[in-house]
């Protein structure tokens, strides 16, 4: 990675592509604002996203592609089947991470579906590091239950601990100690684990959950999205790493594995999916799931262009100069949040910036969902989206209990090659002016809540007037300003 340092002794990342196509944005005043979170039901995902200065929503299909991406949708072959473009996909990740069966999905969730078709049944146990929360739902609607298996310093908000995502070996022994081995479907480690600040693991750990899956022949499946990010930090904070090219720490990394599944929303910056499969039976066992929810063998519910985007996208992610720069923006978010008194998910991980709400806003009860309320209260405050990624992301119990988060988040995705420097200081200054507002922020309830996945278009209202209150501070403090 090439290292530049700057005379006036000013520490910045420094990207290393330039923009060539541009998108307008706009800002709606404060009291617009209000208006279109009330009418979004106090749910970020229900906003338009004309409403949106700053969508950090989520990395999931809008990074920036490549020159040589936007090139390569040119030369798609468009053949339902024998496509030329599914062939060069295919030999790209057979020489990435060395599997010869793979079959296209749409996206990673796709993924999951067929997954937990095969492997899971009534009673199968499912280990990970951590949950994600549609893996979490395919595996239960099949009957299946998870066991988090993260170490405890995964869930310490505060930590110079590099490799937070790390499984814990010793629980897992247990785990399958417990349940027998016939009884675990599979374990599944996330790379970058997505709900607890987007921490990686370590080679060296995965190392370890392989040697235990293969002691009692139990598959190990990596979960790939968030790749680039995890191999970015294996590169740079893990010792006998740091000699390897990240195309060697990858493949590294896939020796490891049974099957690697992955949203190319996020790995490779296209729009897509796929499942990578170590061995023959496992591959004809969901074979058959492809053409009948996703669409033929060669394009599994993807554009023939997008594979093309897919095709050199990964190419691109062997690159460490094209992943360092989501990594090096968000550690710099994270650094000027914590200089400002700002609580924030440390050390800095991959995918985006993770405010800690249950410190942010210690206040509001976790029933009245603080991420959530801190959500729409940044919305306010400044037009940027975040996610919600805390007890509102969980699903109640069968008999309607909430489940409490073990975290309160709200992520402020930093979409790869999206936002420029000046964009990310601009969300430092509101987050920081919302925090030390705080005390005016409170709460949400329900008003109509799904069974499934409530947080993508479940509808909340605030449990008193804050929000009026909040649009008043703002005027008093920055006048007629956007």
């Amino acid at each position: 990675m090439a290292t530049v340092k700057f005379y006036g002794n000013e520490t910045v990342p420094l990207e290393m592509h330039k923009v060539r196509i541009v998108q307008k944005l706009s800002l709606p005043p404060v009291e617009r604002r209000l208006e279109k979170i009330t009418e979004a039901g106090n749910n970020t995902f229900l906003l338009k996203n004309d409403d949106v200065f700053l969508d950090m929503l989520t990395d999931s299909g809008v990074n920036a592609m490549s020159d040589r991406q936007q090139a390569a949708m040119l030369i798609a072959d468009d053949s339902y089947a024998g496509s030329a473009t599914y062939t060069r996909l295919e030999d790209k990740l057979r020489e990435i991470f060395g599997m010869h069966y793979f079959l296209p999905t749409h996206q990673g969730r796709a993924c999951e579906h067929i997954l937990a078709k095969v492997l899971v049944s009534p009673g199968k146990v499912v280990p990970m590091n951590y949950h994600f929360t549609t893996t979490k739902a395919h595996i239960t609607l099949q009957g299946g239950t998870v066991e988090e298996l993260v170490t405890d310093a995964g869930l310490e908000v505060v930590s110079v601990n590099p490799f937070k995502g790390n499984m814990d070996i010793a629980k897992l022994r247990a785990v399958i100690e417990k349940h027998g081995a016939d009884k675990i479907a599979f374990v599944r480690m996330e790379s970058g684990t997505n709900l607890i600040g987007g921490q990686p693991f370590s080679l060296a750990n995965l190392a370890d959950v392989s040697n235990v899956c293969k002691e009692h022949g139990i598959p190990l499946v990596l979960d790939a999205s968030l790749l680039a990010d995890n191999l970015y930090f294996n590169k740079t904070r893990e010792d006998h790493c740091k000699a390897l090219s990240i195309r060697e720490i990858t493949r590294r990394t896939a020796d490891l594995c049974d099957i690697i599944y992955f949203s190319a929303r996020k790995l490779g910056c296209a729009r897509g999916g796929g499942i990578c499969i170590r061995d023959q039976a496992t591959y004809q066992k969901m074979r058959p799931l492809v053409p009948l929810y996703e669409g033929f063998l060669t394009y599994g519910g993807m554009s023939v262009r997008e594979m093309e985007a897919l095709t050199v996208g990964l190419d691109e992610t062997m690159d460490e100069e094209m992943i360092n720069q989501g990594p090096q923006f968000i550690g710099y978010m994270v650094d000027q949040l914590t200089e400002r008194g700002v609580p924030v998910i440390t050390p800095a991980g991959g995918l985006g910036c993770h405010v800690d709400a249950k410190r942010f806003v210690d206040h509001i009860p976790q029933s009245q969902y603080p991420a959530g309320a801190l959500a729409a209260a940044l919305y306010i405050a400044s037009g940027i989206r975040g996610m919600e990624r805390g007890t509102l992301s969980e699903q109640r119990e069968p008999d309607g209990t909430e489940i409490f988060a073990n975290m309160e988040l709200v992520r402020l995705a930093l979409p790869r090659r999206v936002f420029t420097l000046s964009q990310v200081k601009y969300a430092v200054d509101r987050i920081a002016w919302l925090y030390d507002n705080r005390k005016l922020i409170g709460g949400l309830t329900f008003v109509e809540e799904p069974e499934v996945l409530r947080f993508f278009y479940g509808l909340l209202k605030p449990v008193s007037d804050w929000q009026n209150k909040l649009v008043a501070k703002f005027r008093e403090d920055f006048g007629d300003s956007l």
